[in-house]
């Protein structure tokens, strides 16, 4: 995400930071640079413009120009900046105060809609709330089994016909049936087209004027970029939207579209979908999200991702077999399988400042996988005492997970040396477990 951007932008402000003195020109010449680096990144011309032209207002005043440290002074504005071109701050989908909310989604055909759809069901689901999914797409019947596959997989139940042909007939029908089963929140699943056209607008607003929607989300695809920011545009102008989400963010090595769309489109961003995994849907906060494209991470989301995962009780019952020298291979096999719970390692690594920077590590989340597997492949016995390994049982691992004994030494050695590192934490005074990465 953001990924090309972010190393023009970081060249850019290493430059400025380099010089003790900056003059009118040095900014002048940063900005065309910045200028380029969005435009290359496939960011609204428009947009752009209005952008480089307020933070040159800013940048050129003699409180910035003449302070001790004026090429950070001009980062922080660029950075205050694009926080105000993201839309400032998180805004959530709003609930009805009677229930149930209606929340309909909008979208071209392949932009992610309907997994879309069940990802936030399932949000909606771990707040506590009741939600019900509708297959609304009548013209694709491989749309209504999709969204039942999804609706098994999150365990929501979703209402569809087979016979009905009707879209705004199966929508009003939902909210009766919303009602009867005690559900808070319906998420309708709208029919998409490859591209905008009549007949597919003629549909979405007569379900809007008879389900009454309490907010309608245009679903786009970030990697298509402007052509996103173009197609919400259209759909603001027929329909009325009252959010975005953007998908397939982890794709998108420019970042054009989500810093493009709340501009033109004057609709905040809601939520990006940043994974294929039915969980991979983050709340929009602008400020971090600026804070990620100017290469200086996003401790706050790194930190919320792994409260998500690591369990309190398990935290403590592993701090207790660290604390009493009893770590096993199990317990990094579980602390492992958490790990890669949390999503993309690349992604968890790039929230973390700096981390970019280090272009020598090779982020091969293959490696893990190759780990938990020499792990599975040890007996319970193995699992619990490595000093038993020996040469024939090292041999035996190896074959039993399609790996090489120099894999399974590895293996070893570092968990060898991961005991060694816990030992040193145990014999601090008040230790504590580490909350991101438990080993």
């Amino acid at each position: 995400m953001f990924e090309s951007l972010t190393e023009k932008l970081e060249s850019i402000f290493k430059k400025l930071k380099g010089k003790g003195l900056l003059k009118e020109e040095d900014v002048d010449a940063a900005l065309k640079e910045i200028r380029l680096a969005l435009l290359e990144a496939d960011v609204n011309f428009r947009v752009v413009k209005d952008f480089i032209q307020k933070i040159r207002e800013k940048a050129v005043g003699k409180e910035v120009l003449e302070s001790l440290t004026p090429g950070q002074q001009v980062v922080k504005i660029v950075n205050d900046e694009l926080c105000n071109l993201l839309g400032k701050s998180n805004v959530r989908i709003q609930l009805a105060p009677n229930p149930p909310t209606i929340i309909m989604m909008v979208g071209l055909h392949g932009s992610g809609k309907t997994t879309t759809s069940a990802k936030l069901a399932k949000l909606f689901k771990k707040e506590g709330r009741r939600p019900m999914l509708v297959a609304a797409d009548l013209q694709r019947p491989a749309a209504i089994d999709q969204l039942i596959t999804l609706g098994s997989q999150i365990d929501v139940p979703v209402f569809y016909s087979r016979e009905e042909k009707n879209p705004v007939n199966l929508c009003i029908d939902s909210i009766k049936k919303s009602r009867l089963d005690g559900r808070d929140i319906i998420i309708l699943d709208t029919a998409g087209r490859l591209h905008i056209d009549e007949s597919l607008m003629t549909e979405l607003k007569e379900i809007k004027k008879n389900v009454n929607p309490k907010e309608v989300i245009f679903v786009a695809d970030s990697m298509t970029g402007q052509d996103a920011v173009n197609i919400a545009k259209n759909f603001e102008d027929q329909i009325g939207i009252d959010g975005i989400i953007l998908t397939k963010m982890d794709g998108d090595a420019r970042g054009g579209a989500a810093i493009s769309i709340i501009s033109v489109t004057g609709k905040p961003i809601k939520f990006i979908g940043t994974g294929e995994k039915i969980d991979m849907l983050e709340p929009f906060y602008p400020d971090r999200i600026a804070s990620r494209i100017l290469g200086m991470g996003d401790v706050l989301s790194l930190i919320e991702q792994a409260q998500k995962t690591f369990d309190q009780k398990e935290a403590e019952k592993l701090q207790k077999s660290i604390m009493e020298d009893t770590f096993t291979f199990e317990d990094l096999r579980d602390q492992l399988r958490k790990m890669r719970n949390m999503g993309p390692l690349e992604n968890l690594l790039n929230m973390i400042p700096g981390f970019n920077k280090i272009k020598d590590i090779n982020v091969d989340e293959r490696e893990l996988v190759k780990v938990e597997a020499i792990i599975n492949s040890m007996t319970k016995k193995e699992r619990k005492d490595y000093s038993i390994i020996n040469g024939s049982r090292r041999r035996r691992i190896a074959l039993g997970s399609g790996t090489t004994v120099t894999d399974v030494n590895r293996v070893i050695k570092q968990y060898i040396e991961i005991k060694k590192m816990l030992k040193m934490f145990k014999g601090k005074k008040g230790f504590k477990l580490p909350k991101l990465f438990p080993f």
